[in-house]
């Protein structure tokens, strides 16, 4: 696992932005931005991150389908995730998969104590 890595999976770009800089203010040094489904997935492919901040409704290839594709393989076991939606029934839905569901809109320091309460011990 890259110990310090996170992932922001939202494609609205303003939030993105703020939740980049709540997780950089929860403790991970490294944050990055995709906005893209797809893209996530292929991102996913090289790297094993610590945390991935996952928004449900995404183009391309949509959250829910990005999580499985994480729970799904073992070298991705450990990666916390925190899932966004304004949708709260189906974020509830797929609470089990997850280990926090933050309902939309998220408080910049809600988003941040939960990063870094998930944050891997260094």
């Amino acid at each position: 696992m890259q110990n310090n890595l996170a992932l922001i999976i939202e494609d609205d770009p303003q939030l993105s932005s703020i939740y980049q800089e709540a997780v950089k203010a929860g403790g991970y040094e490294e944050v990055e931005r995709i906005m893209d489904g797809a893209a996530a997935v292929e991102r996913l492919k090289q790297v094993i991150p610590a945390l991935v901040v996952l928004d449900l409704g995404l183009p391309n290839i949509g959250g829910p389908e990005i999580l499985s594709g994480i729970r799904a393989q073992a070298r991705l076991r450990d990666t916390r995730i925190i899932l966004t939606s304004a949708d709260a029934r189906r974020a509830g839905e797929l609470n089990d998969l997850v280990d926090i569901v933050l309902i939309k809109p998220i408080q910049f320091f809600t988003l941040r104590d939960m990063a870094a309460r998930l944050r891997p011990a260094n």
